[in-house]
């Protein structure tokens, strides 16, 4: 059984709320909003979900089938948090905003009250042989890391990075954990004009195995 996107539409239609009212309600944008109702996006996480209800006044697991409401309702009960997994990150798309979730990972409440958490799933073998291609890393949303930090980099508004962040007086380095890999350079003047921001430190890794 499916989530029950048409219980959204019904609900929005029966109060005669607009999508822009919605949008404002919720923080979502109306594209999200409209995207969601016509069940175009396969995977709402849960928290969006209970904003949307609270927005619609229903309850939450009305939009559930039984199944998805048994697990929202189990994840509470153990005191774990679901964060998205995305397979890219890439300029100008808030992290909360994005649209190619994969899957979903549970972070304790612990770590969830240290701030703001997504996971992303590795592509490529440059932080081999640690992490691997696959592997799902847990990431705390910063701008910025120590030196020494494994972080996840965007650069040039190109698809995210992984790399072990080394600071200089003159810039930044980023390091690869496979040989194979160039060690990549930017000054501080390409830190800005690219540029080359970091989007979060990696906390966790959760090796995935064949």
């Amino acid at each position: 059984m499916n989530f029950q996107y048409d219980i959204l539409k019904k609900r929005r239609e029966e109060l005669g709320i607009s999508f822009q009212e919605l949008s404002d309600k919720t923080g979502f944008s109306k594209s999200v909003l409209q995207r969601y109702e016509k069940g175009t996006t396969k995977k709402i996480p849960i928290d969006r979900i209970e904003i949307i209800a609270k927005a619609l006044n229903i309850d939450p697991f009305s939009l559930y089938t039984f199944d998805q409401a048994t697990t929202a309702l189990e994840k509470n009960v153990n005191n774990k948090q679901l964060i998205p997994v995305l397979g890219t990150v890439r300029a100008g798309i808030p992290i909360e905003a994005v649209e190619n979730i994969i899957d979903y990972e549970e972070i304790s409440e612990d770590m969830a009250r240290q701030g703001e958490f997504f996971a992303l799933q590795i592509k490529g073998d440059s932080m081999e042989p640690k992490i691997s291609e696959g592997d799902v890393v847990i990431v705390r949303k910063q701008s910025d890391v120590d030196s020494g930090n494994i972080a996840i980099v965007l650069v040039n508004g190109e698809e995210a990075t992984i790399k072990k962040i080394q600071k200089f007086d003159g810039g930044i380095n980023l390091i690869p954990s496979n040989p194979s890999y160039d060690v990549r350079t930017y000054t501080n003047d390409q830190i800005e004009s690219l540029p080359v921001q970091i989007l979060g430190k990696v906390v966790e890794l959760r090796a995935k195995f064949a």
